[in-house]
């Protein structure tokens, strides 16, 4: 019986590890969703329903709602936002846009939908994030690229996968289907390079009101307008920018699409679904995320680091980086990794080789002692900034390491070993040389 109570003891402590271990899991997914109206749920449900799936615990309000709170007793009670109300005014409760920089500055992602009805706050925090938003009441427009379905404004545009970031791990996997679009178009700030043009309009858009005449230059032009975009901040913080709220629709997922000119292939269903979903793995952080491992150094032939590294000794580094899939922390397969070795500059710059499930790479240390750094400094589109920095000392030569004897100092050791040689050849005949006495 003692036996039956320790498997039972041992079976609810396992359950426990597991409902603590879900907890965890589930906790890193608490999202909140602020609409303009709730509305905005069903006819945005397979885009929830997805999230929802994979296992994000969404919270819906209203963007005004007055229970609004981002932050409780200095903590944030969320880790991503969703901004699907692009005319709000001014956000309820505790939250407006210092509240949300302060959360996007605390590492919490934020994905943000406008449209052309878009308010104040959405422009003004785009502006906090590089983004400048077209006037109210504007929309993207395109004469060239538009549905057939377009009602005579030109405004629902069909964008094609060429306009696309080439960096699968933000849009997905290549695909031949275009994109349906119809909002606000938007211009990245050109000093600002931590912004990314996700979906760029084709050379023949710009944005402007489209019940108008053009009477003056257009906000943005060609290429230069922005439909989708994105910011990876310094903290690995991810936010994106939709100019269309339409684009996250069911509607728009599962709607057909073909361009008005003639002979256009018609396609079945558009891309809106696909990038979507790659858009939100990525700035949810299920896509892209990397980390250090264990980080070994040690001189060749041996296993653990010296107090203090010598001039000119050969070196073995190693560093595991993981990768964060379908939830899972998987090796990562890189062949740019570089480490440097430095003092205030880069004494040794190298590759890293893979080796089974970590990288690693052999060289020699220079001629020169001080305090260096093994540094690992990876930043790469789509991915989170990886740094691993780690401090060795090398000092100089002790004096029972120096060489005896110098090879190229043989004619000096020769020129002593002559003289000396001569010096007592000269004393012995010195001291045997005996003068002749004179005679008188």
């Amino acid at each position: 019986s003692r036996r039956r109570f320790g498997l039972l003891d041992r079976s609810i402590l396992l359950f426990v590890c597991f409902l603590s271990a879900v907890h965890c899991v589930s906790a890193d997914g608490k999202t909140l969703v602020l609409l303009d109206n709730l509305n905005i749920r069903d006819t945005h449900s397979i885009f929830f329903r997805s999230l929802a799936d994979r296992g994000f615990d969404l919270t819906f309000k209203t963007a005004d709602d007055p229970s609004l709170s981002l932050i409780k007793y200095g903590q944030f009670l969320y880790d991503h936002l969703v901004i699907f109300s692009p005319s709000v005014e001014d956000f309820g409760g505790n939250i407006n846009v210092e509240t949300i920089t302060s959360f996007i500055d605390g590492g919490g992602n934020v994905l943000v939908a406008a449209s052309s009805d878009i308010g104040d706050p959405l422009r003004e925090l785009g502006s906090e994030c590089g983004i400048e938003f077209d006037e109210e009441k504007t929309g993207v427009i395109d004469h060239h690229n538009y549905d057939v379905s377009d009602p005579g404004e030109h405004t629902l545009i069909v964008a094609d996968p060429e306009n696309l970031l080439k960096a699968p791990t933000i849009v997905g996997k290549p695909t031949n289907k275009p994109v349906l679009f119809k909002g606000v178009g938007m211009v990245a700030d050109p000093d600002n390079p931590l912004v990314l043009d996700i979906l760029t309009g084709s050379s023949t858009s710009y944005s402007f009101f489209p019940d108008r005449p053009i009477s003056q230059y257009p906000h943005a032009v060609g290429k230069n307008t922005l439909l989708i975009a994105g910011l990876q901040a310094r903290n690995n913080a991810r936010v994106v920018f939709s100019g269309s709220l339409d684009f996250f629709s069911d509607a728009y997922f599962n709607s057909a699409v073909q361009k008005a000119r003639p002979g256009s292939q018609r396609f079945e269903q558009t891309g809106n679904m696909e990038l979507a979903e790659a858009l939100s793995r990525w700035v949810f952080k299920e896509a892209g995320v990397l980390r250090v491992g264990a980080v070994t150094h040690h001189p060749v032939g041996e296993t653990t680091p010296p107090a203090a590294y010598t001039i000119t000794d050969l070196v073995e580094y190693s560093i595991v980086i993981e990768m964060l899939s379908e939830g899972h922390w998987v090796p990562f397969d890189g062949d740019d990794i570089q480490l440097e070795f430095v003092r205030i500059d880069p004494f040794v710059r190298t590759y890293l080789k893979k080796n089974g499930g970590k990288y690693s790479v052999q060289f020699k240390l220079p001629d020169v002692y001080g305090v260096f750094q093994f540094k690992v400094d990876y930043n790469r589109l789509g991915y989170t900034h990886l740094y691993s920095s780690t401090q060795v000392s090398v000092r100089p030569l002790q004096h029972t390491q120096y060489e005896r004897f110098i090879p190229s100092a043989f004619p000096y050791y020769a020129s002593v070993f002559s003289m000396m040689t001569g010096l007592f050849i000269f004393s012995v005949v010195f001291l045997h040389m005996k003068e002749k006495e004179k005679s008188d």
